[in-house]
């Protein structure tokens, strides 16, 4: 896994970052759903010296269901209880120094080792969950419910599948734009904000559909979703690697 995904970095925006990778992972049964938003709604919400990042002046959230496995540090091998659990994020996209990342509103996990380790380790907003994933070999149903205390509920429920053949976005498109993203962005407690770069091969998207009967996941960061349908896309699996975060302000 290492030296494939390693092989390739054409078609990062940037270089690699310095030193070594510190844990790797593998996506899994991943749908990016995303709702386009107004600049002004999310501005307030995203810490500076952060910039919101839009395509063509349009702001967007995404709510990103999915499993994890192989979620290893560098030099350890995989530990059962450590190693794979389901997933779901809310997401919108910003940039500082020419980087543009993710800045995650909300990470729900169903362990609460990796919850502890990466608030602690990553200053990520991981929150713990009751989640639930189960694919019958058409499509992905999907339950979270967040039951972290002291922070506000959020669920998700619903199922989605890919509808077409994987694909290579186009630089420059809406989809490229969406997805290829190699940095995760974070504060600590003090206002501190982090970098955390991430390298993987090209997304191997698919065109996909989903049946979304709850998702409350945005409402405890006080973000209204549109009532129109999302933009769909799913990908079956991402091997990854991330390095240690870097401060960028």
């Amino acid at each position: 896994m290492r030296s494939a995904v390693l092989a390739a970095i054409d078609h990062r925006s940037w270089p690699l970052p310095p030193g070594r990778w510190l844990l790797r992972m593998s996506w899994h049964d991943l749908l990016f759903a995303h709702w386009p938003l107004p600049p002004e709604t999310l501005r307030p919400l995203v810490p500076r010296p952060l910039e919101l990042d839009t395509f063509d002046g349009q702001a967007w959230v995404g709510v990103v269901p999915f499993r994890m496995s192989a979620v290893v540090p560098r030099y350890a091998p995989p530990a059962p209880w450590f190693s794979a659990f389901p997933e779901i994020n809310v997401r919108t996209y910003v940039t500082i120094d020419g980087k543009p990342g993710v800045w995650f509103f909300s990470l729900d996990a169903a362990n609460p080792v990796a919850v502890a380790v990466a608030r602690r380790w990553f200053y990520l907003p991981y929150y713990r969950a009751r989640m639930r994933l189960r694919d019958d070999g058409d499509w992905i149903a999907y339950q979270s419910r967040r039951s972290h205390r002291g922070f506000p509920p959020g669920a998700f429920q619903g199922r989605y599948r890919p509808t077409g053949p994987v694909y290579r976005n186009e630089p420059g498109s809406l989809d490229a734009w969406l997805t290829e993203r190699y940095a995760l962005y974070a504060a600590d407690p003090l206002g501190r904000v982090f970098r955390g770069d991430i390298h993987h091969l090209p997304w191997p998207l698919q065109p996909a559909e989903a049946e979304i009967a709850v998702n409350t996941v945005c409402d405890a960061h006080g973000l209204t979703l549109p009532d129109a349908p999302p933009l769909l896309h799913f990908a079956r699996r991402l091997d990854v690697l991330a390095w240690g975060p870097v401060q960028v302000g």
